[in-house]
């Protein structure tokens, strides 16, 4: 299975290729713009050029994006759901550009306005982008969040919602993080909980949704949504829950992606991929 981590994209998007071979990683997550502006110079040939021949020589497959913070579908408020609508648009195309496969977004939140609205906002949203690139390949993956606030995509069922509401449900998939998807209230501790809560995940909204995960343990304790990564270990998962998963067959062909805090030596990043790569039992 592929393990990785995001990379920063500082130098050019090419470099997080770089950056991700440095530290031993088989696949990574990337931001295509700056992830805290709306505005984004638009990428050049030699941008493409240098993140393919980065590709090549690297190896690194698949890469994952990740949309940027400031967007949310969810909005009840026009102005904001307009602007983050041809935002969302925008990195799909990027990552069209890229040929990046999948790019990751949370849901969104619905700040009051009830989970019914902001659901339908969400589709809205959805079924637009999906029209406005539907020559593209790009498959959104719709990511668990830890639920706090409004912030929908904490259950299973808005998942589910979301993709048996599209009109292009072949263009999206899911992005289960195992912090979030903990800090809502899915237990991962043990063998036993690993089973039951993917098997709730598997009825509810299909394992054959899943196209990635983020790996992070939880500094929150189970349903106290919040939303804080911890190294692999060393949270409040533990690592009978990270040995299961590494070792499940049905998840072995998707990239599992690490969003730990780290500095700027990546030690950090070295040490949690070998503790993932020590828990695979032969």
């Amino acid at each position: 299975m592929p393990f990785g981590a995001h990379m920063s994209i500082a130098g050019g998007i090419d470099q997080a290729l770089r950056r991700g071979q440095e530290v031993g990683c088989e696949t990574i997550q990337v931001f295509v713009k700056n992830a805290n502006r709306w505005a984004a110079k638009p990428l050049t040939d030699k941008d493409v050029t240098r993140f393919q021949r980065a590709l090549r020589e690297t190896g690194i497959s698949p890469v994952v994006a990740h949309n940027s913070y400031l967007i949310n579908i969810a909005s009840p408020n026009e102005e904001l759901w307009m602007k983050s609508l041809e935002a969302l648009i925008i990195e799909v195309e990027r990552c069209a550009a890229l040929k990046i496969p999948f790019l990751v977004m949370h849901p969104g939140a619905h700040t009051g306005a009830g989970e019914e609205v902001g659901l339908h906002r969400v589709t809205t949203a959805l079924n637009e982008v999906l029209n406005r690139t539907k020559n593209s390949k790009v498959t959104i993956l719709l990511e668990s969040t830890s639920g706090q606030g409004s912030v929908l995509g904490g259950r299973f069922e808005h998942l589910a919602e979301l993709l048996n509401e599209s009109f292009c449900p072949e263009r999206l998939g899911i992005c289960l993080d195992t912090c979030h998807i903990f800090t809502v209230g899915y237990d991962l501790r043990t063998p036993e909980t690993c089973a039951e809560t993917f098997e709730k995940f598997d009825r509810i909204v299909g394992l054959a949704e899943l196209k990635a995960i983020h790996l992070n343990d939880s500094q929150g304790e189970l349903g106290s949504r919040r939303d804080r990564h911890e190294h692999i270990g060393m949270g409040r998962i533990g690592l009978d829950g990270f040995r299961w998963i590494v070792n499940n067959p049905e998840l072995s062909s998707l990239p599992m992606i690490l969003e730990t805090p780290k500095g700027a030596d990546m030690k950090e990043d070295r040490d949690n991929l070998g503790i993932l790569r020590s828990l695979i039992e032969e």
